[in-house]
């Protein structure tokens, strides 16, 4: 009976020793503006991510990206357009990326900070110290 118990106190004791998760902010994440979800993935060696869904997309799936800065672009699908590009680092912190805001039709300087394992922090910058950070929250 003791040697049983022992046994089981070990088991529970090991059970949490191993190697550490690496943080990983590929998947799917929803942004605070307009329920957007963009799907974040490795591209090479570093991170990017593509619009996927937002309540725009719900009501028209055939938007364009009419405020794009360049107007060869405006008659683009929005579904689909990369807006995160050229991120890299790790395991917690991603920088030296762009990020493209449909919304206005710019592309800022920006870096990505993992918050945990379902927060996302995106800070883009026009030129530092003109900078705005939005909080991402994991769908999945």
């Amino acid at each position: 009976m003791h040697m049983r118990l022992l046994v089981a106190f070990v088991a529970l004791g090991l059970a949490g020793v191993g190697p550490a998760c690496a943080a990983d902010p590929t998947g799917l994440w929803l942004t605070p503006s307009r329920n957007g979800q963009v799907e974040i993935s490795k591209c090479g060696a570093s991170l990017c991510g593509r619009l996927v869904s937002s309540d725009g997309l719900k009501a028209d799936p055939g938007l364009k990206d009419v405020n794009n800065a360049n107007a060869k672009l405006r008659d683009r699908p929005l579904k689909n357009v990369t807006i995160l590009t050229g991120f890299s680092g790790g395991p917690k912190e991603w920088t030296g990326g762009s990020i493209y805001n449909a919304e206005d039709g710019k592309t800022y300087s920006g870096s990505i900070t993992l918050d945990g394992d379902n927060a996302l922090k995106l800070r883009g910058c026009v030129v530092a110290p003109l900078c705005k950070t939005q909080t991402w929250t994991r769908l999945r």
